[in-house]
């Protein structure tokens, strides 16, 4: 890889100059931020420029490792093979046990906080298994190769270089190999060398859309964990590599210096192995005296160990410990250790199913999940910076493990584990006094529900509160309509507890989902609307046409209550779920688990329905009638161990009751369908009214209220991002 090699700079002295890529790099990352703060959401033009640049670099890479480790592999004998893979595996758990400790650590951070979120349809899916199987032993290697199943593509490629070390005519093949690694090298030496153009477009989108607000969310894990991967990167595993091998430190970044800054511009180390690959071997050759054959296991050692949790990957671990702290979930001391072993295994699969599973496995809220998927917006690219240096490591060490050169120096270690523990201690302490100082914050997330308005104007609505006089209507003559239309009025029911689907909001306004239904109800009629208070008593007992013309309040259909009133067709569906202490949210995951605690105290809504259905699913629980959400937030003696809700309602309550969370049992989550009531079982209005609910449900009304009330987007009005072009110059809105 000559070519790639001349493009990035690279020198074969120990202290190489900055070189002209390396420069234009940081010319492309500081002009591509520049722009984003002059242009804003603008920017977002460039995401295409961004994600076409990463492929390219991706675009090589499969072939690369394929190739090497096939040659690699072959060009040893069987004792080399044997070697190779002790020692290598003992820099491996070197490694992980570094990792390990580096994520557990991050737990000294944090301060203390608390947090919810509204409903998510994640609470609903099934947990993704891992496939060992198939991750690892590939079927068909090209298929694994077309779909990029990396782990099974380097089984494949170490069990066919396993195979040619005993082949006797290999010289041919091995010739041929290196001419195609050649090749390859030289294509990806064309890439690298749009390498400041790239990083321009992805500074410049990330600059101009990631939100102020998405940063202050998540400002607590965001400087603990790139503290804590700046230490590894910069200091630790680059100080590791020169107590144990002839390469000193200042090499080791300088020498990686192009390679690195491209795996965090990119956030993709599998595109940089071949970068990292070659500068491994000229610090082997100029530093450890690496004969052209010692210069050979990188290729093997460098791809085989992508297939392995990587540092950068267990650092991740810390967002478990976070999510801990930010849904303010107590994790015993011994639970710390069942966490880096298991998460150790899992991690060897997607990184984003491990993390829901060890949210389970240690009883936090799954609902945090969220917040992994927003921080990986920065994370991703200081996880991917130390995954590099990971790599690095183990390339060095491995292969002077595995050639003789490695030194053990009782001086120089000591020196090194001294350095770091001082280092650490200076770096928790310090980042957690910032934390303490300046980013802890109260918890204002119910002020969010509070704040809540319509979606949109649909025209004013008088609204009578709990306890206002409300004067009767006239009785009906022929029926509902013509009621409604000789008033010009149409008068809704609604239950005030009721939230997202009804509720007063901080300023004393009447606001919800089918408050907003109701509202757009009347506007298509061109009908006005009056909102009186009601008892949920009348679900079972009858609504009276005096009283109001229907109910449009989140109310429940129960074959009971259907023999008393008469509901429209459903225009929604709920799910069953518990509602618990954080704590326990993790028990409560599986109705077998569940029944496995026995005689359990559960409340459930005042209602033969659900207590028959509870009842059946849990023979042995102790059912505790309960005649509203609010009362499942109140002291209870004997205590209550969970409570029956609806997910989606139940999310809300959480975001008041941040201490509490929702969990929906698997398998076969149940369903109950919402449905609005009609006074009198007037068929006339009952028609109208299902026509009505099917034409919101096909124009996108539902579907939009849904989304504001239920999932809360946009629960907070959302700012454009800010820039010099908008709120400087003025020249957008």
């Amino acid at each position: 890889m000559a070519q790639a090699l001349t493009a990035t700079g690279v020198a074969a002295t120990p202290s190489p100059p900055a070189s002209p890529l390396s420069r234009r790099i940081l010319y492309g990352v500081l002009a591509g931020a520049a722009a984003g703060v002059v242009f804003g959401d603008a920017t977002a033009i460039l995401q295409i420029a961004a994600d076409g640049y990463v492929r390219l670099l991706q675009m090589t890479v499969l072939p690369y490792v394929t190739i090497s480790i096939i040659a690699g592999l072959g060009a040893l004998d069987g004792e080399q093979a044997r070697t190779l893979g002790k020692r290598v595996g003992l820099v491996l758990l070197l490694l992980w046990g570094l990792a390990l400790a580096a994520a557990l650590l991050v737990t000294l951070i944090f301060p203390r906080h608390e947090s919810a979120s509204f409903f998510s349809t994640t609470l609903l899916q099934e947990r993704e298994g891992f496939d060992f199987l198939g991750l690892y032993i590939p079927t068909n290697p090209f298929n694994s190769l077309a779909n990029n199943i990396v782990p099974a593509v380097v089984l494949f490629s170490i069990i066919v270089g396993l195979a040619l070390i005993v082949v006797p005519r290999k010289a041919r093949l091995l010739d041929v190999l290196g001419i195609a690694a050649d090749a390859i090298s030289i294509a990806t030496s064309y890439i690298v060398s749009l390498t400041p153009y790239g990083v321009f477009a992805i500074a410049a989108v990330v600059s101009g859309t990631l939100g102020l607000e998405t940063l202050g969310r998540l400002q607590v894990y965001l400087v603990a964990y790139v503290g804590m991967s700046l230490f590894l990167s910069l200091w630790l595993l680059p100080a590791l590599i020169a107590a144990l091998t002839p390469v000193p430190f200042r090499a080791v970044l300088s020498r990686t210096r192009d390679a690195l800054v491209l795996a965090f511009m990119t956030t993709s180390l599998f595109a940089v192995l071949p970068l990292l690959t070659e500068e491994i071997k000229a610090m082997l050759r100029d530093y450890a005296g690496a004969d052209e054959r010692d210069q050979a296991l990188p290729d093997v050692i460098v791809p085989a160990s992508f297939n392995f949790p990587h540092t950068g990957k267990l650092l991740s671990l810390s967002f478990v410990l976070f999510a801990a702290w930010f849904s303010d979930t107590r994790v015993p001391w011994p639970d710390y250790l069942r966490l880096a072993s298991t998460g150790l295994v899992v991690m060897f699969g997607n990184v984003n199913a491990a993390i829901p599973f060890l949210l389970d496995q240690l009883h936090i809220p799954g609902d945090t999940f969220r917040l992994f998927l927003t921080s990986g917006v920065v994370n991703a690219r200081f996880g991917t910076l130390v995954a590099a240096v990971h790599t690095v490591t183990v390339a060095l060490v491995g292969t002077c493990a595995v050639t003789g050169a490695l030194r053990i120096e009782g001086r120089k270690l000591l020196r090194f584990g001294v350095v770091s523990a001082l280092l650490t201690i200076a770096i928790v302490g310090s980042l957690r006094m910032l934390l303490e100082l300046e980013l802890r914050t109260p918890y204002d997330k119910d002020q969010v529900i509070a704040n809540m308005t319509a979606k949109r104007d649909r025209g004013d609505a008088r609204t009578y509160k709990p306890g206002e006089p409300v004067p009767p209507l006239p009785a009906v003559t022929s029926s509902l309509i013509d009621r409604m239309r000789a008033r010009n009025t149409v008068r809704v029911g609604y239950f005030d507890d009721s939230l997202p689907f009804a509720y007063f909001n901080g300023h004393g306004d009447l606001v919800g989902l089918d408050v907003e239904m109701a509202q757009q109800f009347g506007h298509d009629l061109n009908l006005g609307v009056e909102f009186v208070p009601l008892r949920r008593t009348v679900l079972d007992t009858g609504l009276d046409a005096a009283v109001c013309d229907l109910v449009m309040s989140g109310a429940v259909i129960t074959a009971d209550r259907a023999v008393h009133v008469q509901f429209s067709t459903p225009y929604l569906d709920e799910t069953i779920a518990f509602v618990v202490p954080d704590y326990r949210a993790g028990s409560f995951a599986e109705w077998s688990s569940v029944r496995a605690m026995g005689r359990i105290r559960v409340g459930v809504p005042r209602g033969p329905y659900f207590m028959r259905k509870v009842q059946e699913e849990l023979s042995e629980a102790e059912l505790v009638p309960v005649d509203s959400i609010d009362d499942m937030f109140k002291p209870h003696d004997p205590p209550i161990d969970a409570f029956v809700a609806t997910a989606e309602r139940g999310s809300a309550y959480t975001i008041l009751h941040p201490a509490y969370s929702v969990t929906v049992p698997k398998p076969r989550p149940m369903k109950v369908p919402l449905a609005y009531v009609v006074a009198g079982r007037d068929p006339q209005m009952l028609g109208v009214l299902n026509t009505w609910i099917d034409l919101k449900k096909k124009d996108g009304t539902l579907d939009e209220l849904f989304a504001h009330w239920i999932l809360g987007q946009d629960a907070t009005p959302k700012q454009p991002r800010w820039s010099i072009v908008r709120n400087v110059l003025h020249l957008t809105r």
